[in-house]
């Protein structure tokens, strides 16, 4: 990521926080280089476990050039998809939890490595999210690959 992409993506998910400069200094200081941020202000998240999750996202770069957000976390356990605001509050799928509004989200920043969060498809600072039908045919594809023993 340039260091342009690295502050847009940064003014874009700070603007979220309730005090943006404070998540700036977090991300800069801290040395676990993450923020809490609330979700369903700008984008929800769809939290699937990482052996879904991963394959799912190798789906989804074969159906789109760059796809929307996504985290790692809990040490690689998890998968975070970062979606349209609403999303969560929708999303019926076995496995996922949502993150919608109301709850908060562990965010490292986008320019940077973190602990057991990082980014595997840093924003792009332009607000680009993941297609939520098309993440719902991407876990499909990943799940039934899965059952097969076959590879996404």
């Amino acid at each position: 990521m340039t260091d342009t992409g690295a502050r847009a993506a940064v003014e874009w998910l700070a603007a979220v926080a309730p005090d943006p400069g404070a998540c700036r200094w977090e991300w800069e200081r801290n040395p676990l280089g993450v923020a809490l941020l609330p979700a369903g202000l700008r984008w929800d998240v769809l939290i699937t476990p990482a052996g879904l999750g991963g394959p799912a996202l190798d789906v989804l770069r074969r159906l789109v050039d760059r796809p929307g957000p996504v985290l790692a976390g809990s040490g690689d356990a998890r998968t975070g998809f970062f979606v349209p605001v609403g999303t969560a509050a929708r999303w019926v799928g076995t496995g996922t939890r949502a993150a919608g509004r109301g709850t908060w989200v562990v965010v490292p920043h986008p320019g940077r490595v973190a602990g057991a969060t990082r980014w595997l498809v840093p924003p792009d600072g332009r607000g680009t999210l993941n297609d939520p039908a098309l993440l719902e045919l991407a876990l499909h594809e990943a799940a039934a690959r899965r059952a097969d023993g076959r590879e996404p």
